[in-house]
């Protein structure tokens, strides 16, 4: 008889898994982090720039010193949902951000010109996970469902491999994130550094806040690699009982 349990070790089902533990460790590691981003964040916030720049200000004064005049700056609503949309070339700051003259503002303003800096330079790591997107959203819809209906239908190994490679191009789209976020926080604390909109030591300010915003990002690839382990783990060919 085939049984699908957790109580059984590996299953799916009833029971407790020690793989549970992963889960919750990448739980962990991302809650840290994301705690650490809003705690460093805030802090910074109340510290206002010299020059009395706002965000908004800084992010055209960089584009332009980049050569940079189509991409538009735009207000967005929400704390800390700044982005740059490079099929738009919009440039998007947060209620947070875009009129606030704090150091913060203006260090995640510049990393944001940084990915509109690697768009204009075409950096191979934005421009591939730029490609990726499409097929990353797929596969975080589907896979997940296709590992289960592949334990309903008798562990059917062939559907939980699909569904486990799915799952896998997310952990790979994160990976590829990593240089990308890495390089605009680099590019954008250098050309603070030269622009004379940051003094030296706002500039050691900034860098604490894009340091602690880039941690989310390993964050989140740890636990999708854990996440992905424990898939793998659970139905990587192993799934099947009698």
């Amino acid at each position: 008889m085939y049984r699908y349990g957790y109580g059984m070790g590996y299953g799916y089902g009833y029971g407790f898994s020690w793989t549970y533990l992963l889960v919750i460790i990448g739980l962990v590691i991302s809650l840290i982090a994301s705690a650490n981003v809003r705690s460093t964040y805030s802090r910074y916030s109340k510290v206002r720039s010299k020059a009395g720049v706002t965000a908004a200000q800084a992010a055209e004064t960089i584009l332009r010193g980049a050569g940079i005049y189509d991409v538009r700056i735009e207000h967005i609503a929400g704390n800390l949902t700044d982005n740059y949309n490079p099929v738009d070339k919009v440039l998007r700051l947060s209620d947070s951000t875009y009129s606030s003259t704090s150091v913060a503002a203006i260090g995640v303003a510049a990393h944001e010109c940084g990915h509109a800096i690697q768009h204009d330079t075409n950096y191979a790591p934005l421009n591939i996970r730029g490609s990726m997107v499409p097929v990353v959203n797929i596969g975080s819809t589907i896979s997940i469902p296709m590992i289960l209906i592949g334990v309903l239908l008798s562990y059917n190994q062939t559907l939980i491999t699909i569904g486990i490679a799915l799952f896998s191009l997310t952990f790979l789209f994160q990976l590829v994130t990593l240089p990308v976020e890495f390089d605009a926080s680099g590019r954008a604390l250098k050309i603070l550094d030269g622009s004379g909109l940051l003094d030296s030591q706002e500039v050691s300010q900034a860098r604490k806040v894009l340091s602690a915003a880039a941690m989310t990002y390993v964050a989140a690839a740890a636990a999708s690699a854990l996440q992905l382990l424990r898939l793998v783990l659970l139905f990587g060919g192993r799934g099947r009982r009698n």
